[in-house]
């Protein structure tokens, strides 16, 4: 039996295919989830807020828990992120979609507060093997 060690030991190999659909489809949905979120948080302030902030704590947790590590949490976070900053920036037309007042504000500060605790919080990818053990 051969001792495969720390995992930083280990050395990179390209993910499967269905490990990158998977990060790929947890972008997406995270980029919908910040659209819809944008919308959502302004049209029923308090309610619409928490609803915002609980649907992408539960995307960027649940992504984690599904790929068994913490690029499940970022991937979606990362989608989140850009849609969020995109819908920010104002248009020639004039329109825009966040309104300058606190809810608008809460949404942004607290949706990034969510993707890093959440982040944190994900299952770190263990390696396999006997060496995983202390004291073995």
């Amino acid at each position: 039996m051969t001792e495969r060690g720390s995992l930083l030991a280990q050395p990179l190999t390209r993910p499967s295919p269905g490990r990158i659909a998977a990060f790929l489809g947890l972008f997406l949905l995270g980029a919908l989830v910040g659209g819809a979120g944008a919308l959502v948080q302004a049209a029923w302030f308090p309610g619409g807020l928490l609803l915002a902030l609980t649907g992408a704590a539960g995307l960027f947790l649940g992504g984690a828990r599904a790929t068994g590590g913490r690029g499940g949490a970022i991937a979606p976070a990362t989608g989140w992120m850009i849609a969020v900053v995109l819908l920010t920036a104002s248009r020639p037309e004039g329109d825009f979609v966040f309104a300058a007042g606190i809810g608008s504000y809460l949404f942004l500060l607290g949706g990034m507060a969510v993707a890093v605790i959440c982040a944190t919080l994900g299952p770190v990818r263990q390696p396999g093997g006997p060496a995983v053990r202390l004291g073995k």
